[in-house]
């Protein structure tokens, strides 16, 4: 049979775009993973422990969590299945976000379908034509695109060179428009460093802004409550967004901010307006694991990034460890050498982190044992002695 000419060329289209990028060496595929215990793979027949996952403490596997995710499915199924502003919002998900609310500190919460889609909904919900964004330069993805978004509703977006609050305030100063908005996220994701939050809000002492943090890898791990890098810091933001996929064990973000604040993402969000709401299994889940005392897990974690910064020779500031390969291709052959050592690690590459920054992305969860991080720290010892 003879394609019509269109079909033609939208499959020669892509299949330019697969060769470009497989070119570039950033093609991408998935792999399909079984679980085998809490940091344990099943992949292609070979069971590998994992340094991947954002499961920072375990709690994705807690007793507590599985039997509260269990119970609530059998109970009401997975729930209503529409939007929040239809009939998606019920009582589980008001007393979870209550639950966030206090956790943060914050008067009011709003749930999300994703930690991406939070970040979209602020930046789509404050962006007119009287906004200027001032972004990190290494901001996560759902960042940058919530500012390409806010872009498209009038915003000016400016991005300021990272962690630089001089740099910052320069930008704030040259700025014409009427209000100022400055996103930063608090533990970056590929880096794992941590932004300067105090000099950020010292800052706001002086040049007046909204400050919203996205404290997505940093929720349950940093401040003594385990609020995130603000309450470490001691800094009041005004917009909060947080992740239940990480530390948290689950799925799904949050925005915490005045009253005002979240009735107006409510009604402006697209993000939250147009998503179905959270499975109610999933909402019990998130909140089986705030309730979870933390306290062993998180000595546990911070005695594991110790000994892992050890090995590697340098502090770390918590549990995402990147070791910078630079190329690619020499990326993707390191991740497969720790592939069959028997360890599962993210080899990322562009897009994802800048060019000629390819990179092991290693991260440590509270069910690890101390003999696997040892194994895996040899391993990558190997990979540098290796011609």
């Amino acid at each position: 049979m003879t394609l019509p000419a269109r079909t033609r060329e939208a499959l020669s289209f892509v299949d330019a775009a697969l060769a470009g990028i497989e070119a570039e060496g950033h093609l991408r595929d998935v792999v399909a993973v079984e679980p085998d215990g809490p940091v344990g793979f099943v992949v292609d027949g070979r069971r590998v422990v994992s340094f991947a996952s954002n499961d920072y403490l375990g709690l994705s596997s807690h007793p507590a969590v599985r039997e509260a995710a269990a119970r609530a499915a059998m109970d009401f199924g997975l729930g209503p299945r529409a939007s929040a502003l239809i009939c998606g919002h019920t009582m589980m998900h008001a007393e979870l976000e209550e639950a966030f609310a206090a956790f943060v500190r914050q008067p009011a919460a709003m749930l999300a379908p994703t930690g991406y889609a939070a970040n979209l909904a602020v930046l789509d919900a404050f962006a007119d034509e009287d906004l200027h964004v001032f972004s990190d330069a290494l901001n996560h993805a759902s960042i940058v695109d919530g500012c390409a978004r806010a872009k498209k509703r009038g915003a000016r977006v400016e991005i300021y060179r990272h962690a630089d609050v001089e740099d910052l305030e320069r930008r704030l100063l040259a700025s014409g428009r009427p209000r100022a908005l400055v996103i930063t996220e608090t533990v970056f994701s590929m880096d794992g460093d941590v932004a300067p939050l105090a000099e950020i809000a010292a800052l706001k002492a002086r040049r007046e802004f909204t400050l919203v943090t996205d404290e997505g890898h940093a929720t349950l791990l940093y401040g003594a409550r385990g609020a995130g890098v603000a309450e470490a810091q001691g800094v009041a933001v005004d917009v909060h967004v947080g992740t239940a996929s990480k530390a948290l064990g689950a799925l799904g973000g949050f925005v915490a901010s005045d009253a005002a604040t979240v009735r107006l993402l409510r009604n402006r969000a697209r993000t939250y307006v147009f998503s179905t709401a959270m499975p109610l299994p999933i909402v019990a889940a998130i909140r089986a694991a705030l309730e979870v005392d933390r306290t062993e897990l998180r000595a546990r974690l911070d005695a594991h990034v110790l000994r892992l910064g050890t090995h590697l020779g340098r502090a770390l500031a918590g549990p995402i460890a990147p070791v910078v390969i630079g190329a690619p291709d020499a990326t993707i052959r390191a991740r497969e050498a720790l592939f069959e050592a028997g360890f599962l690690v993210a080899g990322v590459r562009p897009p994802t982190v800048p060019e000629g920054t390819s990179r092991l992305r290693i991260t440590l969860s509270a069910a690890h044992e101390s003999a696997e991080i040892d194994r895996l720290a040899a391993a990558v010892a190997q990979l540098h002695s290796s011609p």
